[in-house]
């Protein structure tokens, strides 16, 4: 991820559309930057936007969060959006909080629906 920081975007399985939707509504703001994603999220914003700089982690469960975690601690992460199902029970939830508590320790602009991605988004610096 070497030359800039990146920006990463995660989302829950029912928020998949929803994450697709802002990046196809968005892909001039996002275009400004490298991103990252977990895996089936990477491709559904390929899909939706494709001349976006995506690079595709492995999904969240099998290690994509802590894999954006670690970005976030060598500060190659500067900015995390995350579109979060708080309705929907996740199996690995434990690495979704520490994924969360990284973003928090180092102090990196987090957006965890898509009305605060759309007010966040505009004034981050790629």
């Amino acid at each position: 991820m070497a030359g800039g920081k990146c920006l990463a975007l995660i989302a829950h399985d029912q928020k998949k559309d929803d994450m697709a939707d802002f990046a196809r509504a968005n892909r001039d703001l996002l275009s400004r930057w490298k991103i990252v994603a977990t895996g089936t999220t990477g491709g559904r914003v390929l899909d939706a936007a494709p001349d976006l700089d995506v690079t595709r982690l492995k999904s969240g469960p099998l290690g994509g969060d802590q894999q954006i975690g670690a970005l976030i601690s060598t500060g190659e992460v500067g900015a995390l959006i995350f579109f979060v199902d708080p309705l929907t029970p996740m199996p690995h939830d434990v690495d979704v909080k520490a994924l969360m508590r990284l973003a928090i320790v180092y102090d990196i602009p987090m957006a965890l629906n898509h009305a605060t991605a759309i007010k966040l988004l505009p004034t981050l610096e790629a």
